[in-house]
């Protein structure tokens, strides 16, 4: 019981874990491999943890005292599908552009589009062609993650909700942008140029 409350202590300093992470730290506590399964399934019952997606988990605790914080979700958001960033709406009202309440972590990826809904959020993924899976920095403090610069996170949102800017002009993407209601002004002035320019490279 002792190995099983220390192991258990263990886990909810960690932002997130795996199986093989819990493996390891079982054999600190001399746990065998064998046994770790049935701890696993113990603390999810208990809900001492919960599980983000086949194999990978978090503790109830740490998610009590992060979720507020949205740099701890953008960092799961990461983590939960690989690779990815942070874009479209979510990135835009972290960025201050967009005063809409956004529920869903929104993220791009190369993976195939998928929304994955858990204790700790929904996260939503969409795919994006390889050539436009780019223009994003990584953000680092207590938990890092990689999100869209303002004016990728702009393009991605309307890459996808006009179906890669299919039938489109330029006119009617400014008319889109300001019927979405994105604060486009307050955007910096150089990456109110880079987006134009990508919306103008796709629009060729």
């Amino acid at each position: 019981m002792k190995s099983k409350k220390n192991l258990l202590n263990q886990l909810k300093t960690l932002p997130y874990f795996s199986k093989r992470s819990v493996c390891q730290l079982g054999l600190q506590f001399g746990l065998k491999d064998s046994s770790i399964n049935t701890y696993i399934s113990r603390f999810l019952k208990s809900k001492d943890i919960l599980q983000l997606k086949n194999g990978l988990y978090i503790s109830t605790d740490f998610l009590a005292i992060n979720k507020k914080d949205i740099t701890y979700l953008f960092y799961l958001a990461n983590i939960i599908r690989r690779p990815s960033y942070i874009s479209s709406w979510a990135a835009l009202q972290y960025y201050g552009l967009a005063t809409e309440a956004i529920y869903p972590i929104t993220s791009t990826t190369t993976k195939v589009t998928r929304n994955i809904q858990t204790k700790a959020g929904n996260f939503s993924y969409q795919s994006i062609n390889n050539d436009y899976f780019s223009d994003f920095a990584l953000i680092r403090g207590e938990f890092d993650f990689y999100i869209a610069t303002p004016a990728k996170a702009l393009f991605d949102l309307l890459y996808f909700r006009t179906r890669q800017f299919r039938g489109l002009s330029f006119d009617r993407v400014k008319i889109l942008v300001e019927e979405l209601r994105i604060d486009i002004d307050e955007m910096e002035i150089s990456e109110q140029k880079k987006f134009y320019s990508m919306v103008k490279n796709i629009l060729k």
